[in-house]
């Protein structure tokens, strides 16, 4: 070693030793980011095959193809989701527990793997609501080849399945994944109803607690979040997001605070509007100054307001 790097490492030994919440040395191995992103690319794979491959899936080929991929996530990710079950057990137990830790890990992804034709067919209906609700769109197949938000729904769809098992960390490295990809940051533990889309998608942010129904359209800015956590670790299990009923449009840059905070259905929500009330079925929510109006989308005087 270089003389001159002697301090450096002399200090940074040091800071170990004093730091000791930032190192994770002679600790359990946590699920790796980087093998757990690979895996989710190729988890895509599986979902769409043909479109994130450089070459032509051809139905002669399909299901070899299918097999080996399938058989290689599901080795890879039973090692990561081993690792999660073991870290997350308690110190006095893991000796006893490999076995079963092992076994519990082979069952959760295989029951995980078992749920992606039913995640493909939530995603047709996503791509469907992109295509329909954006003009320049030329066909289905651009969508889904070039527009952010269908990635970042299919890998929040799938890291929903393991969220709602119970594995820790994955899910979220998932979507984080994701999100450093598209500028769309979607937790793993929001539920997300049919034929959803987010038009540019840049800058969205959907909470963890969040509830969101069917055919709903959002843009990009969008925050669904939490009025406040400061209350930090006391919040956690507690609905802090909003709820979003079934086919409600929300514009860019709205906010959306609050746990109680419920959109009725059929409601439009403006942009820029920052809202931390519940509004009725078929309101339409603008911001006015520092205020916000909600109208009545029956009244027709409001009804070129905002065209959805």
């Amino acid at each position: 070693m270089s003389s001159a790097l002697k301090p450096l490492v002399d200090g940074l030994l040091e800071s170990y030793a004093k730091t000791g919440i930032i190192n994770n040395v002679d600790g359990v191995n946590l699920p790796s980011k980087v093998v757990v992103g690979e895996i989710t690319s190729d988890l895509l794979r599986l979902l769409m095959p043909g479109f994130f491959e450089g070459y032509p899936v051809t139905v002669r080929d399909l299901r070899h193809k299918t097999q080996t991929l399938a058989s290689s996530v599901s080795a890879r990710l039973e090692a990561e989701v081993f690792k999660s079950l073991y870290f997350f057990t308690e110190d006095k137990e893991k000796a006893h527990l490999c076995e079963d830790l092992e076994s519990a890990a082979f069952e959760t992804v295989n029951a995980f793997l078992c749920c992606l034709p039913a995640i493909r067919t939530l995603l047709e209906t996503d791509a469907e609501a992109a295509f329909e609700g954006d003009p320049a769109a030329k066909s289905r197949e651009e969508v889904i080849v070039a527009y952010p938000f269908m990635e970042t729904i299919a890998v929040q769809r799938m890291a929903h399945v393991l969220y709602r098992m119970n594995v820790e960390v994955i899910p979220r490295l998932m979507t984080e994944w994701a999100h450093s990809r598209t500028g769309i940051d979607i937790h793993p533990g929001a539920e997300i109803g049919t034929h959803f889309f987010i038009d540019h998608g840049t800058g969205t942010i959907v909470g963890e607690t969040c509830r969101i129904g069917n055919h709903v359209k959002m843009y990009h800015g969008v925050t669904l979040g939490a009025k406040s956590t400061a209350a930090g670790q006391k919040l956690r299990d507690v609905v802090r997001h909003p709820t979003i009923h079934d086919h409600v449009t929300i514009y860019p840059g709205a906010t959306i605070l609050g746990g109680d905070t419920v959109i009725g259905e059929y409601s439009t929500i403006g942009g820029n509007v920052y809202l931390t009330h519940s509004v009725p079925s078929y309101s339409l929510v603008i911001q006015k100054g520092v205020s916000v109006e909600v109208l009545d989308k029956g009244q027709s005087s409001n009804e070129n307001l905002l065209d959805q």
